[in-house]
């Protein structure tokens, strides 16, 4: 069973259940009445939660060895309440080699997706008619594909996963390539390409080692943050292309890097949100708005699945959601009439 899996199955009734994990981190704690107790993030390429181990556990001294980034197998019966997963009667033990190797291929569900949506990302890049944006996207992906493909949009909130930056992108993605057909206006090589670089600085901020799914704390991304190691990345990679040849362009190569800049710097809407500048083109607001869009959908996904129900219809609020959830409304289903059941089309109707 996957840690997604887990958190999705264990609103309402105990679940017996055994998975792999790897320690995130590792704190000492102590209760009000001075007792230690740890907790330990656990994490898989599904996502990660926070356990309890309590001094009363039978494996709690031993537990005190472990060092961070240990494969573990957990066995036993989950609950969740309004503090998270809790266990009874579990236990853990340490994963065999060939239970290491097959944890860290990670699960086969979210890889089959995440592959899925970096194959599409390919084939919007291919879409793109300014040669200028898309030799640069085509420079990215190949000069930092495999790291883009293990990084997370996020610590925690949404996406935050290892190759989370990906379903993030190519969401995003999506909604861009639609949005450009509503409002033909818009830019599309641009904003297509703000999309792929928006978050590109997370590649020092939110990324995974080659084996393992317990996120890096670079020095780049702590110091600087993603906005400005982004900017960073598209001036560098900018530098590498053969400008020369594309000198007759319109726009001109200065006119492009600059907007491309722009998206990157804007993209979180606001001052006190970490942009250093507030979007000032059509392209930027639609890509704040994009992003903003796709996060939200994601946290509210994740607040659905594992939010328990304070009253009928609505659901304990989870941060940094602003409210309590609602139950969405069903869409309505149209029942098929006796007479539509009973209509045969002939050739004529089928054309």
């Amino acid at each position: 069973m996957s840690i997604a899996e887990l958190l999705t199955t264990t609103n309402e009734s105990p679940l017996e259940a055994s998975f792999g994990a790897q320690l995130q981190a590792i704190r000492q704690r102590e209760t009000k009445g001075g007792k230690p107790y740890l907790e330990w993030t656990l994490a898989d390429s599904t996502g990660n939660f926070t356990l309890k181990l309590w001094n009363n556990h039978p494996q709690f001294q031993p537990a005190l060895e472990i060092d961070p980034e240990t494969l573990l197998h957990l066995s036993g019966e989950w609950t969740q309440n309004q503090y998270g997963i809790d266990g009874k009667g579990w236990k853990f033990r340490f994963l065999n080699e060939q239970e290491i190797s097959e944890f860290l291929a990670g699960d086969p569900n979210t890889r089959k997706k995440q592959n899925e949506d970096f194959d599409h990302i390919l084939s919007l890049l291919d879409t793109l008619n300014d040669p200028r944006l898309k030799t640069i996207s085509q420079l990215f992906i190949d000069q930092y594909g495999d790291r883009f493909r293990r990084t997370a949009a996020a610590r925690k909130n949404h996406h935050a996963r290892r190759g989370g930056l990906v379903e993030h992108v190519a969401q995003m993605m999506r909604s861009a390539d639609v949005i450009s057909q509503v409002y033909p206006g818009l830019n599309r090589d641009l904003l297509l390409t703000g999309v792929l670089f928006h978050d590109s600085g997370k590649l020092w901020e939110n990324t995974y080692p080659e084996t393992g799914f317990n996120q890096l704390q670079l020095l780049h991304g702590e110091m600087l943050g993603h906005i400005p190691l982004g900017l960073e990345l598209v001036n560098k990679l900018w530098r590498e292309l053969p400008l020369d040849t594309w000198l007759h362009l319109e726009p001109a190569n200065e006119n492009v890097r600059l907007h491309l800049l722009h998206l990157v710097s804007s993209h979180h809407g606001q001052y006190d949100y970490g942009s250093p500048t507030l979007p000032r083109t059509p392209e930027a607001f639609a890509l704040h708005y994009i992003d903003n869009l796709d996060a939200k959908l994601e946290m509210l996904h994740d607040a659905y699945t594992t939010s328990p129900e304070i009253a009928p219809g609505i659901h304990e609020r989870q941060f940094p959601l602003p409210a309590p959830l609602v139950t969405p409304l069903s869409p309505f289903v149209k029942e098929p009439s006796t007479s539509d059941q009973n209509h045969l089309p002939n050739s004529d109707e089928l054309f």
